[in-house]
């Protein structure tokens, strides 16, 4: 297992790939000891390509032609919009994974599903208490949840999906927002459940439920409110958009970073 970043490390990770320009991989060039690089066949919907081993599959479908208008998101594992679904040759299995992460494979058989068609009810979380009734009323379908596990196979986040969804048919929403704090709301729980549940959307709700009515109230948060609507900041704030781009990225690798808790 790799050594865990510090923050500083998975800040400048993260901008770094924020800043990634979509263009296509192209073939990285081996060392003349090494001969030519490997070459892996992939079926990308339907069609056959051949693109350079080592690839995820996000640039392995920007290095055969596909260029992502949507479905691609932050590209660094965070977003979950580039959910894929493929199989493998002799494998009756089907295979979930996030393009942005999962490595090309030879003879892998891919299609991509940015979004989910799913129920998603509007709700006012102010006014709509902790309960387990508050969860049956916008999502009655979570009383279907057959505890068939499906969800939790499919999850390309590893969470234990039937478990949180087995406490929020207990009406435990601090369970249910704790154990689904990392979901990426890919959807492919939803899209492989015969009980046609939409777990996502179900922990979303016990998420922001928890946040409003459960978790103790952040003093932090409400005096940078209290500063933000006095105005502290107009100035600031004024400075920092009228300065040269050279100068921002000074005080950026400046800045001040919160050391990671052990």
């Amino acid at each position: 297992m790799a050594e865990t970043q510090s923050a500083r490390e998975r800040q400048l990770t993260l901008l770094d790939v924020l800043a990634r320009k979509p263009e296509a991989a192209a073939p990285s060039k081996a060392a003349p000891d090494e001969g030519p690089a490997g070459i892996v066949e992939i079926n990308i919907m339907g069609k056959r390509y051949e693109v350079p081993e080592g690839l995820t599959i996000m640039k392995a479908m920007e290095y055969s032609g596909y260029s992502f208008v949507r479905g691609c998101g932050c590209r660094g594992g965070f977003c979950g919009a580039c959910a894929t679904v493929y199989r493998m040759p002799g494998d009756y299995r089907l295979k979930v994974g996030l393009a942005c992460q999962t490595v090309v494979e030879d003879g892998m058989y891919l299609t991509q599903i940015p979004f989910y068609p799913a129920n998603k009810a509007v709700y006012d979380v102010a006014e709509t208490p902790p309960t387990l009734g508050s969860l049956l009323v916008n999502y009655p379908e979570l009383a279907r949840c057959l505890g068939c596990n499906t969800c939790t196979k499919v999850c390309p986040q590893d969470l234990q999906v039937m478990e949180f969804m087995a406490a929020a048919m207990r009406g435990d929403i601090a369970r249910v927002a704790v154990m689904s704090f990392d979901c990426l709301m890919c959807g492919l729980c939803a899209s492989r459940c015969p009980a046609e549940t939409v777990q996502y959307n179900i922990s979303i709700l016990a998420r922001r439920l928890y946040g409003r009515h459960i978790a103790p109230p952040a003093k932090h948060l409400a005096d940078r409110l209290t500063e933000l609507d006095r105005g502290d900041y107009v100035a600031e704030v004024d400075g920092l958009t009228g300065a040269p781009t050279a100068e921002i990225k000074k005080l950026y690798d400046a800045r001040d970073i919160e050391e990671e808790a052990d």
